[in-house]
């Protein structure tokens, strides 16, 4: 009898995956998740979460039933709402993890929501539309101790690492200066607010949509995505392709929180002599500035160069005339006291310069890399979920995701600035006082201290019933 008691015991605690044979995954060792804006980015988001093979999408939530309509044919067993809150009220016991892919305004509200209810997220870059959002979801992760990751693929390719390799071995000395720049905006801005009304479509549900935005009626080709170049939604240019390029620094030199910032932005004229001024979109092009501390890896402090709108840096001269630099339309570059590198979007195809030297210098492999690289950032997220709160290491959680989405919106501040108070007519066109200033940043208190008038946009009203609950 005892004998057979000990077997019984033995055969209790065989892996379920064993018992179900090769390539089965049992349902406790599957990832339950529920997405929220599922169209798009949340669509892809969702079907490689699913491409891991640890993954149930069981939810599917989205405003508008065109955009969501894929995501349902792909996920036929998932049950399927509109309004977040009433998915997480009615299932919130039922599933584990939470993906986000809504516009940014709403992105802070939903994931808070879920990590409060101890849910595990994921959340599209950026990761939020205000720097106290950033600062407030940082502090939720750990808190709750949740499993958080930020959709920012190009942190999980080989590139960032391996620059963080040739940065660590010297190999181009201190780095001092450092340019991120993007072709992008491709949707309009600094444009007027239009002004033709149209009916909202019978499959969106504009209320919903809108969330925690002040209300504003339908126009259209807002939806799905010309809203990323207006403030109440999108965070401009470099919302959008900020984190994929500004990570590269980040890890390479161990930054964190920017001290200060000034900028300049292109202009709009609405005639030959003068300027429109249109604070609710973001302008068509800028160039921010930002200065952070030294570092532990850093001998001093960093100056990074931001440009969007198709500015480009000066050509390094150790690059040949007729080479790529970056990746054409967007790119980074680093410069140390002993040379340079520099990469496209993602950290994709990362070079020394002068390129000859890419394949001739040789480092010690400091770092493993992610399997899949940017494909195998949702795996990554699925499986530290699945091992729970600090078991496993991830390329985006929002310890790091946080102050790399802050530094983009203190930028933002900074272009912000240039629209607080209407300009005055001048001569021939407008005058804009006092607006090419550097913003002094006081990161405890999370306020600019010598320009009180842009504080507005570190957090924002929110529409009532909307406000992000910390």
């Amino acid at each position: 009898m005892k004998a057979g008691a000990l077997a019984a015991a033995g055969f209790m605690i065989v892996p379920r995956h064993v018992l179900g044979g090769k390539g089965f995954i049992a349902p406790s060792d599957k990832l339950v998740v529920a997405g929220v804006g599922v169209g798009g980015k949340g669509e892809s988001d969702l079907a490689n979460f699913y491409k891991s093979g640890k993954a149930d999408i069981a939810y599917l939530c989205d405003v508008d039933d065109r955009r969501a309509a894929t995501s349902i044919k792909n996920f036929p067993k998932a049950k399927y709402y509109k309004d977040w809150r009433e998915l997480f009220d009615k299932e919130g016991k039922k599933f584990d993890a939470v993906s986000v892919s809504t516009p940014d305004h709403n992105h802070a509200i939903i994931a808070m929501g879920a990590m409060q209810m101890g849910k595990h997220v994921y959340v599209q870059k950026p990761l939020t539309h205000d720097l106290y959002e950033a600062r407030a979801l940082t502090n939720a992760a750990k808190k709750y101790k949740v499993v958080t990751q930020m959709g920012n693929q190009g942190a999980s390719n080989d590139g960032t690492r391996l620059m963080t390799e040739w940065y660590d071995a010297d190999v181009i000395g201190d780095v001092h200066t450092v340019y991120c720049w993007t072709d992008r905006p491709v949707w309009p801005q600094g444009i007027p607010w239009p002004d033709t009304k149209a009916e909202v479509p019978k499959e969106l549900d504009w209320n919903l949509w809108l969330g925690t935005a002040p209300y504003k009626d339908y126009v259209p080709k807002l939806v799905p995505f010309n809203w990323r170049g207006w403030w109440d939604y999108g965070t401009g240019a470099l919302g959008d392709m900020g984190c994929h390029l500004v990570e590269v620094p980040f890890r390479v030199l161990g930054l964190t929180y920017p001290k200060d910032v000034q900028c300049s932005v292109g202009s709009v004229y609405v005639d030959e002599f003068k300027r429109g001024y249109f604070p609710e979109s973001c302008p068509p092009s800028s160039h921010a500035i930002l200065t952070f501390p030294k570092t532990d890896k850093t001998k001093g402090e960093v100056t990074l160069h931001w440009m969007d709108g198709g500015i480009q840096p000066e050509r390094p001269e150790e690059l040949g005339p007729n080479e790529v630099f970056g990746d054409g339309g967007n790119g980074v570059l680093l410069i140390g006291t002993k040379g340079k590198m520099m990469c496209g979007t993602y950290s994709e195809n990362p070079q020394l310069l002068p390129t000859s030297k890419t394949s001739q210098v040789k480092v010690k492999q400091e770092f493993a890399r992610v399997p899949g690289g940017a494909d195998g950032h949702y795996g990554q997220w699925v499986e530290a979920a699945i091992a729970g709160y600090g078991k496993k290491e991830l390329s985006s959680p929002f310890k790091t995701a946080g102050p790399l989405t802050e530094t983009l919106l203190m930028a933002n501040l900074a272009i912000r600035g240039f629209d607080v108070q209407k300009p005055k007519e001048k001569g021939n066109g407008f005058d804009y006082p006092g607006r090419y200033i550097k913003l002094l940043w006081d990161n405890n208190n999370m306020r600019i201290t010598n320009f009180d008038a842009v504080n507005q946009f570190v957090k924002r009203d929110y529409r009532k019933g909307w406000a992000l609950g910390v």
